[in-house]
């Protein structure tokens, strides 16, 4: 009986699991087989970059998160960036568009040039058509002075009074108009001076002095402009540094448990440069906006105003590129600022680090 019993005993687990059936994994499909082996092989440095990039794109949306917690704050270093940007672009801008109304007036700027008045019509005619063969001569006009005295009689209203004059007392008269290239000082005092020895000539007129003065003021206000835009931009700089200040403050501990940790100055760096990056972003878009609301503000007064004077003149927009543009410079500023900022204060809390050590 003791025997049996001990064989019982000893039967029993094996045929407890007698009973049983054994465990079974579900089959894996091709596409997952396929799946894990096209991850195995993956080179290693395209799983580095794919890591790298998630890296930063988790950080990315991290800090822009961490931005709009504080939409207050985060808005009002925007504006500041955005006010800081769109007065030296408005500026330009203000340049641009004048400098386009100025060329056109360059276009217009004539020479006069008056013969004597013993000179014939055919000399003056013939004086004229080798003029007109200059290289620095676009277009010539020749006025006979018995045309010009007609005109001036219908225009002045004194045809009675010249009637009791004797002869003609216009000269015969040519108006001159120089090429793109020869409405330069230098260039314009040279045909200047080649019109003035031509044959049968007397005097040349040209007043191009008013063109120069108003060339040199738009010559200053672009350097005031450049110069408005440099001190801004710093400010601007020092704005994003102190802000990324307060934020490196806030997060101190945790810094220091990821330098503890073995995390790089790279890696601490990063969120705050997408910070930086973000700011730089809100900042140009809200430079775009006040530069257009500014512009959109002073279109009618402009326009009054230059239609009093019969001009052209109005104040053109950045366009598509120039928008760009000034995205691309805010942030540019603001990873700058971060740089700065975080470059700094990570210094001054590794000193801390070590000093109570």
């Amino acid at each position: 009986m003791a025997e049996r019993q001990n064989r019982g005993a000893t039967a029993s687990p094996s045929q407890k699991g007698q009973g049983k059936p054994a465990k079974k994994f579900p089959p894996q499909s091709s596409e997952r087989r396929q799946e894990r082996g096209a991850q195995r092989q993956k080179r290693p440095w395209r799983l580095a970059m794919e890591s790298y990039l998630d890296h930063h794109r988790r950080v990315g949306r991290d800090s822009l998160r961490r931005l709009l917690k504080t939409p207050i704050g985060s808005a009002l270093t925007c504006l500041v960036m955005g006010i800081a940007l769109a007065l030296p672009v408005g500026m330009m801008l203000t340049i641009e568009s004048l400098q386009g109304v100025t060329s056109g007036w360059q276009e217009s700027a004539r020479i006069s040039v008056y013969f004597s008045d013993q000179a014939t019509v055919t000399e003056a005619r013939a004086t004229s058509d080798k003029v007109a063969q200059w290289p620095s001569v676009a277009s010539t006009e020749f006025i006979d002075r018995d045309a010009a005295l007609a005109e001036f009689s219908q225009r002045s209203g004194l045809s009675d009074t010249l009637r009791y004059i004797d002869g003609n007392p216009l000269p015969h008269s040519l108006i001159v108009v120089p090429t793109e290239r020869s409405r330069q000082s230098t260039a314009m005092e040279r045909l200047i001076t080649e019109l003035e020895q031509a044959p049968g000539v007397v005097e040349v007129q040209v007043d191009m002095a008013w063109l120069a003065r108003l060339n040199q003021i738009t010559a200053v206000v672009k350097r005031l402009a450049w110069l408005l835009g440099l001190i801004l931009t710093i400010g601007t700089l020092l704005v994003i540094v102190n802000t990324l200040r307060l934020d490196i403050e806030n997060r101190r501990e945790e810094i220091m448990v990821a330098k503890l940790v073995g995390a790089t100055d790279t890696f601490v760096r990063r969120p705050f440069l997408y910070s930086g990056t973000w700011y730089g972003l809100g900042g140009g878009l809200a430079a775009i906006l006040i530069t257009y609301g500014g512009i959109w503000w002073l279109a009618t007064p402009v326009s009054e105003l230059a239609q009093l004077y019969d001009s052209s003149f109005r104040i053109i927009g950045p366009g598509f590129t120039g928008c760009i543009a000034i995205v691309l410079v805010a942030i540019a500023v603001g990873w700058a600022g971060a740089s700065v900022a975080v470059r700094r204060h990570l210094d001054v809390i590794e000193a801390g680090d070590g000093s109570q050590t």
